[in-house]
Formats: structure tokens, C-alpha cells, sequence
């Protein structure tokens, strides 16, 4: 497993997988931990989620800067992730006595009640894109609710993977509460059949969500799949087009593209397209690549190269197949990843662009002719993770929100994540979901509790 800086190239450091026999001490620690862990007060283990956000604080800056060297995001953005870490946990600190506090329910016995009890050791397939709140995602409220964690980590991020574990563990929770297993992705069905895992929930590509969903349906354990999105932002003719463009550029260059609920395909009502499209190109060109750390720069690199490669091949196919190129569309020189802050214009079906998924900094746009055409092409696709709609018609907006096939609908505003709202898709973007009470009670039993 090597950590690679993508902005230069050079090798920060290597990290040999584990043998056998450290992947079974890891097991062995999480299955204890969680007995003792469970059996804890909620007010204790939330106490300690509380410790876990201060340290995230007190470890800003150098959290932050691991990130940036280790997957090129921008340091602001770094910054960023860091204290939504720290928010999920005081969030949950603060909630999850009540969205676990049991529920009386009347029937015909003397008593009934419905309680929420912790399953076990839960893992994490986890990627690279955001390292850190992808994790505290999962782990806020699964902790929270008496479980333990396992986090398997994408292979191109070990310092951050192994710097999770340290900070837990230097915010005083138990020593085996939540490991980090360096393994590789085949190892992945030998950890999920194992009878100490309880459940496991993953975030990333479509095969990957494919390969774990059916390891743990061989061995009937509980899953929560975030998979790829293709979101529509959907621009009306009313739309106020500065705002629309300003968060289009923000929704779409955000962590050079790289990011699930990015705003991926813009689907543009005809009587507004070549202004929404010159406004959109003016901001887009006005982006500068470099170094990610230099608080100047706003488009940082991809990743890794074969995910650069993976996404120009996209780009190529699609303008042969069509699509016509309005800026960028071509690898930027040097030992870094960089791609071109990119526009395609005029895509359509039969183009790659248009079915899938592009990860990284390239904007599609299709244009459609009407408000119908354009709800019909948003839920066009085998994805369904959010979306939104621009309009200054609220009435309208909405409308058309509660239509689009995903599982976050915003008005005039960029798709995110929220604590205090459930977050998951529908489609080929997986099911179950993350955050807010909803998230908390995908890995509890919700147990009957019947008294005569």
C-alpha cells in the first residue's frame, strides 16, 4: 500500500499489508471491545464522541495537511472535512440518547417496548475522495449506539486510515473499540464471513458496493451501500443564472470533482442554455490548478493517475460519440494529476458521458428543451443519490424536486451531507442510509420487548 502525493507524484511512504495473524488479533480485539463497549451507559460513550471531536480541533491544521499530501484535496477544503468530523460527533454526542430512548408502545400486554441495542462490530469499506468524513460518517453513530468498528480503508490512504485509529484511541475510547485493518480489497469477503462481524457497510464504486453486498448476503449480515451518483442540476428558465452558475462551479470543482453528490450533469432548459453555458464557462476558466496546499489555488489535483486516465478515456469516447468539447478536456503536463477544469456540451444518449459516472473535474451539459424533458433526462440514469433544481418559483422548485428519483432533492441550493439529515441513495446508488436518526438505527437490533 504506498501513500503517493498526487500533486507531485512522489512516494510518501509504503506500508506492507497484514499477515494473517494480525488480521485475527484485530478481529479478536474489536469482538471483545464490543461487549464491553455495549454494555457502557450511553452517556458514557457519548461523552467520549465529545473527547473525539476536541481532539479533531485541538489536530486541525496537521489532519488537515495529511489529507492534502495524501490525496491532493485542498487545504481549505481539508480544513473543512476536519471539523464536520468534529460536528457528526458532537451531533451525535447530543442526540443518540434520545434517537435510541425506548419506546412505550400499548398492546396487550402489560407492558411493551421497543429497544434499540448495538449488533456488534460493524465494518467500513471506505474510500479515498474525503478520508476522513467518510469514516466519522459511519463511525459517529455506530459507535454511538455500543458497536465497534473495523476500517478498511482504501489502499491509497494509509496515514489517514492509521490516524483515525490513533486519534480514537487518544481520545480515550477503549483500545480495540475501533480498529483500522490494513488489508487489501480481496481480503475484504474473508473479514465479512468471519462470525464475529456483525454488519457492514461500504462506501464507493458500483462493483465494489456489487462484491461486498454479496459476500455479506452469503453470510445474512446487515449492509448499507453508498455507491456512485450522477446528479442532475436542472436549471429553469426563471433560475437566477449567477447564483446557478456560482454553485454550479462550486458543486461540480468541490475536491476536483471527486465526490458522489457532486453536481455531475447539467441539464439546462433551452431558452436559457447559451447564457447558463457562457457564464458557466467564464467561472470555469477562471479556476487555478497548483499546489494544494498554497491557499491560492482552487482546483486541486485528482488522486491517482489511473483515475485521470479512467476519466480523459471518458471524455474521448464521448466527444467521438458526439458531445462537443467547451474547455479543458485534456491532462495537464507534469509529475502531478491534474486534469483541466472541463466542459462537454451537447451530450446525449448513446454517450458515455451520458449513463455514467465521471469522477473527477469535467461538467457535462444537456440541454433539454422544456421543465418535462428535463425531470424525464434527470431520472435518466441508473443513479439515484441527489439532485437539485434552480428556479425562482419555490412552489415550482419543489414540485419538481419531490419528482427526481434520488435520495437527497435540493431547491436552489448545492446537494451536501448533513448530521440532521438521513443521506443515502436509490438505483445503482446503493440503500440504507447514513446520518440523523435514520443512521444511528442501521446498525442496532430494534428488538421487541414484550411483559406480561
Amino acid at each position: 500500500m504506498k501513500s503517493i502525493n498526487p500533486a507531485t507524484g512522489e512516494v510518501l511512504e509504503s506500508v506492507e499489508p497484514w499477515n494473517e495473524t494480525q488480521l485475527e488479533h484485530a478481529l479478536e480485539d474489536a469482538a471483545v471491545a464490543a461487549a464491553d463497549w455495549a454494555a457502557r451507559p450511553i452517556a458514557e460513550r457519548c461523552e467520549l464522541l465529545r473527547r473525539v471531536a476536541s481532539v479533531l480541533r485541538e489536530r486541525q491544521e496537521s489532519l488537515a495537511r495529511l489529507i492534502t499530501l495524501e490525496m491532493g484535496k485542498l487545504i481549505k477544503e481539508a480544513r473543512a472535512e476536519i471539523e464536520k468530523c468534529a460536528w457528526v460527533c458532537d451531533y451525535y454526542a447530543e442526540q443518540a440518547p434520545a434517537f435510541l430512548a425506548e419506546e412505550p408502545v400499548e398492546t396487550d400486554a402489560g407492558r411493551s417496548r421497543v429497544i434499540y441495542q448495538p449488533l456488534g462490530t460493524v465494518l467500513a469499506v471506505m474510500p479515498w475522495n474525503f478520508p476522513f468524513w467518510q469514516v466519522f460518517r459511519f463511525a459517529a453513530p455506530a459507535l454511538a449506539a455500543g458497536n465497534s468498528g473495523l476500517l478498511k480503508h482504501a489502499s491509497n490512504v494509509p496515514r489517514c486510515a492509521l490516524a483515525i485509529e490513533q486519534l480514537f484511541r487518544d481520545a480515550g475510547l477503549p483500545e480495540g473499540v475501533f480498529r483500522t485493518l490494513l488489508i487489501p480489497a480481496s481480503r475484504v469477503a474473508r473479514v465479512i464471513e468471519d462470525p464475529r462481524l456483525a454488519a457492514v457497510t461500504l462506501t464507493g464504486s458500483e462493483p465494489a458496493g456489487r462484491s461486498v453486498a454479496a459476500a455479506a448476503g452469503a453470510s445474512i449480515k446487515k449492509t448499507v451501500l453508498e455507491l456512485g451518483g450522477s446528479d442532475p442540476f436542472i436549471v429553469l428558465e426563471d433560475a437566477d443564472l449567477d447564483l446557478a452558475v456560482s454553485t454550479a462551479v462550486a458543486s461540480r470543482f468541490l475536491n476536483a470533482g471527486q465526490s458522489c453528490i457532486a453536481a455531475k450533469r447539467f441539464i439546462v432548459v433551452e431558452p436559457v442554455a447559451e447564457a447558463f453555458l457562457e457564464r458557466f464557462k467564464t467561472a470555469v476558466e477562471a479556476l487555478r490548478s497548483g499546489d494544494p496546499l498554497d491557499e491560492t489555488v482552487t482546483l486541486a489535483p485528482m488522486a491517482r493517475h489511473d483515475l485521470r486516465d479512467e476519466l480523459h478515456q471518458q471524455v474521448i469516447d464521448s466527444l467521438a460519440q458526439g458531445a462537443v468539447a467547451v474547455t479543458g478536456c485534456q491532462p495537464e503536463p507534469g509529475p502531478g494529476a491534474f486534469y483541466q477544469a472541463s466542459i462537454i456540451d451537447r451530450v446525449a444518449p448513446g454517450q458515455r458521458a451520458y449513463r455514467e459516472e465521471l469522477f473527477g473535474p469535467v461538467a457535462i451539459v444537456i440541454r433539454a428543451a422544456d421543465e418535462s424533458e428535463a425531470l424525464r433526462i434527470a431520472n435518466d440514469s441508473p443513479f439515484g443519490l441527489g439532485g437539485s433544481v434552480w428556479t425562482l418559483d419555490e412552489a415550482r422548485g419543489e414540485r419538481l424536486a419531490r419528482r427526481l428519483q434520488c435520495g437527497a432533492a435540493f431547491v436552489n441550493g448545492m446537494v451536501k451531507s448533513d448530521p440532521r439529515l438521513p443521506f443515502g441513495g436509490i438505483k445503482h446508488s446503493g440503500y440504507g442510509r447514513e446520518l440523523s436518526w435514520h443512521g444511528i438505527r442501521e446498525f442496532v437490533n430494534v428488538k421487541t420487548l414484550w411483559i406480561r
